[in-house]
C-alpha cells in the first residue's frame, strides 16, 4: 500500500482545505462528484442520466435485481464480471455490495435499497468493459432488462452516469459547483436545464435554471447550497422542440459533513 505524506498543515505550513478533505485528513467530511449524461433529450422533461426519461424513485427499501442486456457480462465472460452497487437503506444509511453478474439472468442484491446512487464495474474479462447495458431494477426481467429501472450502466462505460443523489442520514450536504454542457447538431435548437431538490417529505423545488445551446456552464456558488439529510438532488433538462436531439451532461461537486447530533 502506498503511504501518503502527512498534510503539510501538520508541520506548520498550509495546503488547500479541499485537498485535505480529498485526502481524508478532515474527519467527518466526505466528498462526492455526481455526474450524468443523457444523449437524446427532446421536448419531454428528462433526468440527466444514461437511461433517459424522468427518474422514478423507490418508495420503500427493496431487494434489487441486477442484470445485463448481454450474455457476455457474467462471472467467466468477456464482458463485465462483478459490479459494485452503492446506495441508501431504509434508514437512509449508506450501504454497498459487490454483485457477480450472470448475464441476462437477474441476480438479487443482499441489501434492500431505498436509493441507488452509483454502480461501477470492478472486474471484467478480455473485453475490459461491460458488453451490455447493466441494470438494477425490480419487476419482470426480459432479456436482461427489468420492468422498473433505477440504475443503468451504458455499454462500455463501466460506471453509472446519473446526475442525481440523495443526502445520507446524519449528514448535511453543500453543493459548491454545478457543471452543465449541451450540444446538438440541429440548428436553432436550445434546452432548459434545471437543478431541483426535494427535502424529506416535501416536493421538488427549483434551485437553479439555465437556458443554453451548444454551451458550457460552470456555476460556482460563493455560498454553497445547503441540503439537509434525506434530500433528493437532481438535474433535469428539456429541449425546445421534438427534434432537438440534445446531448446534455451535468456534474455536481458536493461536500457532505456529519451532523453534530449524529456523532
Amino acid at each position: 500500500m502506498t503511504r501518503e505524506v502527512s498534510s503539510i498543515t501538520r508541520v506548520g505550513t498550509s495546503e488547500p482545505f479541499e485537498l485535505q478533505v480529498a485526502r481524508q485528513q478532515i474527519s467527518l467530511h466526505e466528498t462526492n462528484f455526481k455526474f450524468g449524461f443523457n444523449s437524446d433529450i427532446d421536448d419531454s422533461l428528462e433526468t440527466v442520466w444514461a437511461q433517459g426519461g424522468l427518474y422514478s424513485y423507490l418508495t420503500s427499501a427493496t431487494v434489487l435485481k441486477i442484470s445485463s442486456s448481454s450474455t457476455a457480462d457474467t462471472s467467466a465472460g468477456t464482458g463485465a464480471r462483478t459490479v459494485q452497487i452503492s446506495g441508501l437503506d431504509a434508514n437512509y444509511d449508506e450501504i454497498s455490495e459487490t454483485i457477480t453478474l450472470n448475464g441476462q439472468t437477474a441476480v438479487n442484491t443482499t441489501n434492500e435499497y431505498l436509493r441507488v446512487n452509483r454502480a461501477k464495474v470492478l472486474t471484467a474479462g478480455t473485453g475490459v468493459q461491460n458488453a451490455g447495458v447493466i441494470y438494477a431494477g425490480t419487476g419482470t426481467v426480459t432479456t436482461g432488462v427489468p420492468a422498473n429501472v433505477y440504475l443503468s450502466i451504458a455499454i462500455g462505460d463501466n460506471q453509472t452516469l446519473m446526475a442525481l443523489w440523495t443526502v445520507p442520514k446524519g449528514y448535511t450536504a453543500y453543493l459548491h459547483q454545478l457543471n452543465i454542457s449541451m450540444n446538438t447538431e440541429v440548428s436553432n435548437k436550445f434546452g432548459t436545464v434545471t437543478l431541483v431538490a426535494r427535502p424529506n417529505g416535501g416536493v421538488f423545488n427549483v434551485q437553479d435554471k439555465f437556458a443554453l445551446s451548444q454551451d458550457i456552464i460552470n456555476q460556482s456558488f460563493t455560498y454553497p447550497r445547503k441540503y439537509e439529510e434525506k434530500t433528493d438532488i437532481e438535474v433535469r433538462a428539456i429541449a425546445s422542440s421534438s427534434n432537438a436531439d440534445l446531448s446534455v451532461s451535468a456534474g455536481l461537486d458536493i461536500i457532505y459533513i456529519k451532523n453534530g447530533n449524529s456523532l
